[in-house]
């Protein structure tokens, strides 16, 4: 088929087509005597495969996956999608924890200058699933602040900064990432009031609706991956 051909069907551009040839994602492709390229059934099936995952997976793993394939490895292939959507499923945990610390937001949030009950980095990053190397990086730029021990200097968590973090992952993770800049989330969460369950309600919802469609997407992706990888014989 002609680039052309292989482009409006797909619809994008002819210029993306030579892209995933350039990053390696589909086999080599032969040229003809005056120059043009030459594609094959089997190069249009690995170009419905990169679009198919393309809203599921990152382009850099779709171009690791489909390497696998190339080498005939597709369960190596299946691992890599298994790994991501292993990931996703963790942000789902993560916007169930949300979820439920917006429903325990009706209690009042607790006094953060009462020094009771105090959890550490290690404890709030379990509790949260948000790795210790995110919320020192979000503390940084002022994404989140929290007193410190005078004696230790170290970082002083109550259970208000558990809902704060959730909220902040939310945000950052959902459309709203697309949405707004770092200062743009930043102004959100500094004007965000952590009692309104209304509001937090609506972000933990929209972080949750996001991750369904991915998920969706990956299904999709996934799909087109067996289906190509059974084409070829692979399975």
């Amino acid at each position: 088929m002609r680039p052309i051909d292989i482009a409006r069907k797909l619809n994008i551009s002819t210029s993306s087509l030579r892209h995933y040839e350039e990053w390696g994602m589909i086999p080599k492709v032969e040229r003809s005597a005056s120059g043009y390229r030459i594609y094959t059934d089997e190069h249009v099936a690995y170009f419905e495969c990169i679009r198919a995952m393309a809203d599921g997976f990152g382009i850099w793993l779709i171009a690791e996956v489909l390497r696998k394939v190339m080498a005939k490895d597709a369960d190596s292939a299946f691992w890599l999608v298994n790994e991501a959507q292993s990931s996703l499923h963790n942000e789902k945990l993560i916007s169930e924890k949300t979820m439920q610390s917006i429903k325990e937001a009706r209690a009042p949030l607790l006094n953060s200058n009462d020094k009771r009950d105090y959890l550490t980095i290690n404890e709030i990053s379990k509790e949260t699933g948000i790795p210790i190397s995110t919320i020192r990086h979000w503390e940084k730029v002022r994404l989140i602040t929290m007193p410190r021990n005078e004696e230790n200097r170290y970082r002083l968590f109550n259970k208000n900064h558990i809902r704060q973090i959730l909220v902040i992952h939310a945000l950052k993770t959902s459309l709203y990432s697309y949405t707004y800049s770092l200062d743009g989330i930043k102004e959100i969460i500094q004007e965000l009031d952590y009692n309104d369950t209304e509001k937090l309600s609506k972000i933990a919802n929209d972080f949750q609706k996001h991750l369904d469609q991915i998920n969706r997407h990956q299904i999709r992706g996934v799909y087109q991956l067996y289906s190509l990888c059974k084409n070829l014989g692979l399975v």
